[in-house]
Parts: structure tokens; C-alpha cells; sequence
């Protein structure tokens, strides 16, 4: 009989469905999904999906053409407070560079091409646009410093 109640929850576990967030979290979740199968048709190579660190998280992490591509993701469902990659700021940009260091001290690749690159997503009047921007930003400067 312990067996039974073992393997329902191992099966449960493995072949639940994804639960789908509603709202704002849903529309994330709605835009990575997008995102993702907008990057594997332009032939990226995805390694890894919501990489998590102390510094912050990166939405995808792939490879391109022997280049490692770490990938935010953003998007808006109007244009009325701005572009989704203007919501890229200088911060979020820091926090995904420290992610990405992470990413690469854990794997130990050390030393390897890489870029940062942008998934811009926009919802407007019934249609929907994606937006791959590579290289949308380099090293970003080091936090300001109070004097």
C-alpha cells in the first residue's frame, strides 16, 4: 500500500500540468513562452530558463552561433509607459550582468564570448510584436558612488 501512495506522487510530480499565474505574472509567463519560441525559430540554442542567483535572475541563457547570449525578457501590453525595452534599466542591466558572472563561475566556462541581449514584447490594439535586439547592452558602469 506504500508503494501506491509513492508512485501517485512521483507521477503527480512528474506529469502535472504547468500551472498557468493569472495577471501580470501570467502575461510574464505568457511573454517568456513567446519569447522562447521566437529565439529557437532564429536559431538560438536554449541552455537554460529562468537561471536564478543572489543578484537576480535571467530570463534565458542560450547559444547563438558559438556565442553565449544571456536574455531578458520584457514586455508591455501597451505603449503608454514607454517601450518594453526601455524597462531595461541601468540597474536591472547590473543585476543581470552579476547573474551572468554567477552563471559562468558555476559552470566554470570561464573566459568565453558573450552577449547581452533583449527580448522586447509589445501588445497593442490586437496583435502582438517581438522583438529580438542582440547586443541591447555591453558591461554596464560600476554603481554610483556617493562622495
Amino acid at each position: 500500500m506504500e508503494s501506491r501512495g509513492w508512485a501517485r506522487r512521483l507521477w503527480v510530480k512528474l506529469f502535472r500540468p504547468r500551472r498557468a499565474y493569472l495577471g501580470s505574472r501570467g502575461a510574464g509567463q505568457r511573454w517568456e513562452r513567446l519569447a522562447g519560441k521566437r529565439l529557437e525559430a532564429l536559431g538560438y540554442r536554449i541552455l537554460t530558463r529562468n537561471f536564478r542567483a543572489r543578484a537576480g535572475e535571467i530570463d534565458f541563457v542560450a547559444e547563438e552561433a558559438g556565442v553565449l547570449c544571456f536574455i531578458e525578457v520584457k514586455g508591455r501590453s501597451s505603449a503608454s509607459r514607454g517601450t518594453p525595452e526601455e524597462a531595461v534599466t541601468l540597474e536591472k542591466q547590473r543585476r543581470i550582468f552579476r547573474a551572468a558572472e554567477e552563471y559562468l563561475r558555476r559552470r566554470r566556462l570561464g573566459a568565453r564570448p558573450c552577449r547581452f541581449d533583449v527580448v522586447a514584447i509589445l501588445e497593442a490594439e490586437g496583435r502582438t510584436e517581438v522583438r529580438v535586439l542582440r547586443s541591447a547592452f555591453s558591461k554596464p558602469p560600476g554603481p554610483r558612488r556617493r562622495d
